[in-house]
């Protein structure tokens, strides 16, 4: 039978290093309970008896196979709400794609680009989707791609189902709560799922920040990488940003959290408004 496993001091070490090598994710002593709380689980699936042995597995060929997906899921945040920080969406429609559009014509052989970069759940891509459609129903020839990534399969899984508690569309505007939502027919546990017109808009794929090459199909014309980068350190951060503007067409613009800045680090991304920068 399954005993609660102690994290030794030796095991968190082991744990975090390995964290921080493979997601960028920096996780200090005071972390120690949490990663204990949330691996435990995966001890008892795997039917293992300590952090130590859950250690050897995952640090092995097979257990970077099969396990690493599983680390990710549990150890990650995911936290978004549909328009979340709204500033930023009447800044992209009402200032950042005007100016784009100066340089730029978005079109069928040219749509305008859009990465939700840590895109949790999808209430980001999805209002990102809802926006750009406005302007493209008022815009004649307008077009837009949107694509949304997150290292976390599990996030990943329900951003496709598209499929939300009642309670978390509160920020949707009525009008738009009409066009791009649909009702559940349970009333025990009322929910709404995105149009399929709107989830069509939105392609997910899995990206670990971390990697190497990214392997995006194109570059974009912006980036919302929000409450993100606050999980890295400075050092992390700073090259995931020079990272970030080899995808970034010039003029384009970087969305982040209303808690993270770029003050101080080499990048060729210059502030135009609080936590907004742009290519220049």
């Amino acid at each position: 039978m399954f005993m609660d496993a102690t994290l030794t001091k030796r095991d968190f070490q082991q744990l975090s290093s390995f964290i921080y090598d493979n997601l960028g994710i920096k996780m200090p002593d005071s972390k120690s309970t949490m990663l204990t709380g949330r691996l435990t689980k995966r001890l008892r699936a795997l039917e293992l008896s300590s952090f130590s042995e859950y250690c050897d597995f995952l640090f092995s060929p097979e257990g970077q196979e099969e396990e690493m997906v599983h680390l990710v899921n549990v150890i990650t945040t995911n936290k978004t709400d549909f328009f979340r920080e709204p500033s930023h969406f009447s800044y992209l429609t009402q200032t950042a794609l005007p100016t784009l559009q100066k340089i730029h014509t978005y079109n069928g052989h040219n749509s305008l680009k859009v990465w939700s970069a840590g895109c949790s759940t999808g209430e980001e891509p999805y209002t990102l989707a809802m926006v750009l459609s406005e302007v493209e129903a008022s815009q004649a020839g307008f077009r837009f791609d949107i694509l949304a990534t997150d290292i976390s399969t599990r996030v990943l899984e329900i951003a496709r189902r598209a499929i939300y508690p009642m309670g978390l569309i509160q920020p949707v505007a009525p009008l738009f709560r009409k066009k791009y939502l649909l009702k559940g027919k349970n009333a025990k546990n009322p929910q709404v799922r995105i149009v399929p017109e709107l989830r069509k808009r939105v392609r997910f794929g899995r990206l670990n920040f971390m990697d190497e090459n990214f392997g995006l199909p194109y570059t974009v014309d912006i980036i919302f990488c929000r409450n993100v980068i606050i999980y890295f350190d400075k050092q992390t951060q700073e090259k995931l940003m020079i990272k970030f503007c080899q995808f970034l067409n010039q003029g384009g613009y970087l969305f982040l959290g209303h808690s993270e800045s770029l003050h101080g680090y080499d990048t060729p991304l210059s502030q135009v408004a609080p936590t907004i920068y742009r290519k220049l």
